[in-house]
């Protein structure tokens, strides 16, 4: 739907209809003209399964938001936060707040989303109206937009080093993969790579397992995983069920020791609803801990902790989160312009930020961050020892071990197709 035609079908005013859709133009140019503040939306889930994910994306984007008003703003404006709950209904709620957002809030750009089927469900709506998303969590690649930035890692910044990792010496050697996931896109292509990857190695996975959303028992799953004897874990679980699976292992006596977990979806903020002595030991693969000894993340963590409680903690995609806001605001600075196609060119200028977890440059080319990969063993007071860690790494939505003839450069001539890939259902 374009903007005419949805504010053609949502006008409440007096005027007529089709008067009204042709004046919108003018009116919208009025009245972003008339106002002091830059619009901008944060769209994710405050209510649902995803909740206990992305309620703190919202708070890391405020803080953020926070920060840069105290600072001045953004070309001498104030930035104006519209937040609306996605309700952890990828394919409906989703796509209809992105176009509110857009086509009656006339936001800027919009900070959101965490699951990959909701980031795919407002897609076509940011690619229709030449929206600008910032999506801040990992992800499975195999998509690049040019009206999204992602923040988060490809699968070449966190999947594929975590493999690498538990295939080296000191990740032990790994033999015998089992694939446990949610049953939706990013699971099932992450888990399409390890295997392509584990293939090219010579190694066959033990095990490929799917749960849906809120999945609560998980007693079978882990009979089933006491009988394969796996040497690894591979968890792509989303959500609150994390909580049930990690409580089964204990209860039925896998411990790290016996058959470690790596998780890439499970962070500090996800730990804080687990008991330690469920987990203590298990692994997470991401690019940024709480635990990071540096001056900026101790001065983030601070802040963070003094604005919503000492309870409270910092994670992967809460950095993302925070960094992406920083990211558009140096884009707009560069373009001297909110408007869409001008931050997009402004990102061939080079974007750098000195991030909390190091500093971090976005990638013109396909619009993703370069990231560090770190492996982290969880302890008991539920943050992370980083018992591995690489240098920048640059990003790939393509890898071509899954995805071959794949590639996008959105400074040239966009995405290169290679044939096309099934996804597993």
């Amino acid at each position: 739907m374009t903007r005419r035609e949805w504010l053609t079908r949502t006008t409440k005013t007096g005027l007529a209809v089709a008067g009204a859709a042709a004046l919108s133009p003018f009116l919208t140019g009025c009245a972003k003209k008339s106002t002091n503040t830059i619009k901008v939306g944060i769209l994710h889930s405050s209510t649902g399964d995803m909740a206990i994910s992305e309620k703190s994306l919202i708070d890391a984007e405020m803080m953020a938001i926070d920060e840069i008003n105290a600072s001045g703003g953004v070309l001498g404006k104030q930035i104006e936060a519209i937040t609306e709950d996605g309700q952890s209904k990828f394919t409906d709620i989703f796509p209809e707040k992105a176009k509110k957002l857009l086509l009656s809030d006339n936001v800027a750009v919009v900070f959101g989303c965490w699951t990959s089927v909701s980031r795919q469900n407002v897609k076509p709506v940011f690619e229709e109206n030449n929206g600008l998303l910032f999506y801040p969590v990992q992800y499975e690649g195999n998509e690049s937009s040019k009206n999204i930035v992602y923040s988060g890692a490809a699968p070449n910044q966190q999947i594929l080093p975590a493999v690498e990792w538990l295939l080296s010496k000191a990740g032990g050697e790994k033999k015998k993969f089992y694939l446990l996931g949610s049953d939706y896109v990013f699971p099932r292509t992450a888990n399409l790579i390890i295997v392509k990857h584990l293939q090219s190695k010579g190694i066959e996975v033990v095990a490929e397992k799917y749960t849906k959303f809120g999945h609560l028992d998980y007693a079978n799953i882990v009979q089933d995983i006491k009988k394969v004897q796996p040497d690894v874990i591979f968890s792509t679980i989303n959500g609150s069920s994390n909580v049930n699976f990690y409580n089964e292992l204990g209860a039925q006596g896998i411990t790290a020791d016996k058959i470690p977990v790596v998780a890439v979806s499970v962070g500090e903020d996800e730990l804080r609803g687990l008991d330690p002595s469920k987990v203590k030991g298990h692994l997470a693969a991401w690019n940024y801990f709480q635990s990071l000894d540096n001056p900026k993340n101790k001065e983030f963590v601070e802040k963070f902790q003094k604005k919503y409680g000492k309870d409270r903690v910092t994670d992967d995609p809460i950095e993302a989160a925070y960094i992406q806001v920083y990211l558009w605001k140096l884009a707009v600075e560069k373009a001297k312009s909110t408007e869409v196609d001008a931050v997009r060119k402004a990102f061939a200028g080079g974007i750098e930020f000195d991030a909390p977890g190091g500093k971090v440059r976005l990638d013109p080319k396909n619009q993703h961050i370069a990231k560090r990969f770190h492996m982290g063993r969880i302890r008991d007071d539920k943050q992370f020892d980083v018992i591995y860690s690489t240098e920048l790494i640059d990003p790939e939505p393509y890898p071509q071990i899954a995805f071959p003839g794949w590639s996008v450069d959105w400074t040239k001539d966009g995405v290169t197709k290679g044939a096309a890939v099934k996804i597993g259902e």
